[in-house]
């Protein structure tokens, strides 16, 4: 187990310790464990240094290589959170809690339901010269699709999208289809709804605004909303009930669940072949 931790200790500092504890105890150098992993040396010497979060594929080499079971990968399933900006981390607290999730996404596919090869895209084009840095932030963003999959009652999903979402297709048109029948893969679960919201509902309150409501197992709702690159999660009681309502008033502008299947997959048959 990790040595020489405290409570301040953040969970990648954590596994870049014990990523260094393990191979000083092992006996390897950075080089034996370059060529028993494949990965590159330098890359690992990242890794123990906690410049680099790595990836569940990494961890689970380098559990291999220790035989310590899945200790390095259920380490970086903690340290993920630390790939996320600061000011996501209480939503990220909340949003593990939240008995119910909501969302209205305008500019593009909600995170819980993008595909490896959407989310790669739309990083790089934010990050275009950090190739690793932008698999970690994928590696990230694909872990906390857990969310919707885990348990005998997985979480119930509500998401709003802006038809323009839709109509924003990736530079790949097979990465574009793979999207498009992943949503509508996503919507044969019985806790997952999706709804369009059309061009033709014109302006409204929520132009711009991403957002999302978690229902609390305490009952409370709480609210992150983001516009460009600001976000801020707000719990106050006064300032929610105003964006449930905004959301609400657009729910009902919303194609219906069926309809919105339906515009999907018409779409579908619009893509182009690669």
């Amino acid at each position: 187990m990790p040595e020489h931790t405290t409570a301040k200790a953040s969970a990648r500092q954590v596994l870049a310790s014990e990523l260094a504890r393990l191979r000083e105890e092992a006996g390897h150098s950075l080089g034996d464990l370059a060529d028993l992993t494949t990965f590159d040396r330098s890359y690992l010497h990242k890794l123990e240094t906690g410049a680099k979060l790595g990836s569940t594929q990494v961890m689970a080499a380098l559990d291999g290589v220790y035989g310590t079971d899945r200790h390095l990968q259920l380490l970086w399933e903690l340290a993920k959170d630390d790939a996320f900006r600061d000011r996501y981390k209480r939503f990220m607290e909340r949003e593990r809690e939240a008995t119910v999730r909501y969302s209205y996404s305008p500019a593009t596919i909600p995170g819980l339901l993008q595909t490896e090869s959407y989310a790669r895209e739309l990083l790089t084009s934010a990050r275009p010269t950090d190739e690793q840095d932008v698999e970690e932030q994928v590696a990230a963003r694909l872990g906390r699709q857990h969310l919707l999959h885990e348990g005998p009652s997985p979480l119930p999903f509500r998401a709003l999208i802006d038809e323009s979402v839709l109509r924003r297709p990736t530079s790949d048109p097979t990465t574009w289809r793979e999207q498009l029948e992943a949503l509508l893969t996503a919507t044969e679960r019985a806790h997952i709804t999706l709804q369009v919201v059309p061009l033709s509902v014109g302006l409204h309150c929520l132009v711009g605004t991403s957002l999302t409501l978690l229902w609390l197992p305490d009952g409370t709702t709480v609210a992150y909303i983001e516009s460009g690159y600001a976000g801020e999660l707000t719990e106050d009681v006064t300032e929610v009930e105003r964006l449930r309502l905004a959301y609400d008033h657009l729910r009902d502008h919303a194609l219906s669940p069926t309809q919105s299947v339906a515009f999907v997959r018409d779409l579908v048959k619009d893509v182009p072949d690669a």
